[in-house]
């Protein structure tokens, strides 16, 4: 059975997740929107010491409790060094390509909580002024900052409130076509979240409960590989929606779910992986079953740290992860559609 996902929704609360920044760590902007969704549809929202957001649903059944979980951090920077010239030089959060960052509009976000913008360039900024513009490595020591602000020192900058490590964020450059295609960055993961939220509204508007006691979560540190290190006692089961990855070795595309059978860490749980195979079939997903390399999520994570659980993984598939990313509203439906499944243990 194929459910009747709100598309509309789903793209709105993207859409609202992607353009709030949340770079690793940074959470200040973020959990009030999950606070705001939650409340829409009656719940409550509640933090570890990591300040992972947690939305808990009561089951038909309360003896077991699974964890389902889209992370709210995405790729950014950190203020390293303050050049004598004000130029700001970074250390990546996460996964970064600076390839892909050259020329992205960027936000310094002060502990005091002032903002200013900047662009990211490379020292061989001009084809029209530097020899090597085109073969410069684009790397954290031929990369840079410049603010849009009248500074000319370090001391300039200082003068603004900046430091050494405070967060940047890096402009989403969201765009919707007008035939459902998605290019932003940080699809990974914020069309994740999206997904649960819709999965959320949907049992609530059609006046369901999952199978289990259910825990939704929302961790800051996946990018750099801890997010899920930590999860409630109670938890036997987590699956986790990521993204799925285009490439040579997959069968995935942007209209699909992909379901992860193994990642650069481990193989998923065998039996876990075997459910959602079975539950996509059964709610007629579009679906791959896809091994992935350099890659990993918060499931695999929280068996590093000796969690005892059962760990699984799907999501919709994208083109140039941990760029300018593209995937389909069609393939956001199949996830959330496989999100149900699972959850209803239909």
């Amino acid at each position: 059975m194929k459910y009747q996902i709100d598309e509309k929704f789903t793209v709105d609360c993207f859409e609202e997740f992607v353009k709030t920044p949340s770079p690793v760590s940074y959470y200040v902007q973020v959990n009030p929107i999950v606070e705001k969704y939650a409340k829409m549809f009656g719940y409550d929202v509640t933090y570890d010491n990591k300040h992972t957001a947690y939305i808990t649903m009561d089951g038909e059944n309360n003896s077991k409790t699974v964890m389902i979980g889209a992370h709210l951090d995405t790729l950014g920077l950190i203020v390293r060094r303050i050049d004598s010239n004000g130029w700001i030089r970074v250390r990546q959060l996460g996964g970064v390509s600076y390839q892909s960052f050259e020329g992205a509009n960027v936000t310094v976000h002060t502990r005091d909580g002032r903002e200013y913008t900047g662009l990211m360039c490379c020292e061989s900024h001009s084809v029209h002024a530097f020899d090597d513009a085109r073969t410069k490595e684009r790397d954290e020591n031929h990369m840079m900052i410049i603010l849009d602000q009248p500074v000319k020192s370090k001391e300039d900058v200082k003068a603004l409130g900046i430091m050494h490590g405070d967060i940047i964020s890096i402009d989403p450059q969201y765009t919707l076509t007008p035939n459902g295609y998605i290019k932003s960055r940080f699809i990974d993961d914020k069309a994740a979240v999206a997904c649960c939220f819709a999965a959320i509204k949907y049992m609530t508007e059609n006046n369901l409960k999952p199978k289990f006691r259910t825990i939704f979560s929302f961790p800051h540190y996946e990018e750099i590989g801890h997010g899920g290190s930590y999860i409630p006692e109670e938890v036997s089961e987590y699956v986790c929606c990521d993204i799925g990855l285009i490439g040579p070795d997959n069968d995935g595309d942007e209209y699909s779910v992909s379901i992860a059978a193994k990642d650069a860490f481990s193989n998923y749980d065998y039996g876990l992986t075997t459910r959602l195979i079975e539950y996509a079939k059964k709610a007629e997903c579009s679906f791959a079953v896809d091994t992935f390399f350099h890659y990993g999520t918060d499931c695999n994570a929280a068996i590093k740290a000796g969690c005892n659980i059962a760990h699984g993984a799907f999501g919709m598939a994208v083109y140039a992860s941990h760029g300018v990313e593209r995937t389909h509203v069609t393939g956001l439906s199949n996830t959330i559609n496989l999100c149900l499944a699972y959850l209803l243990d239909i």
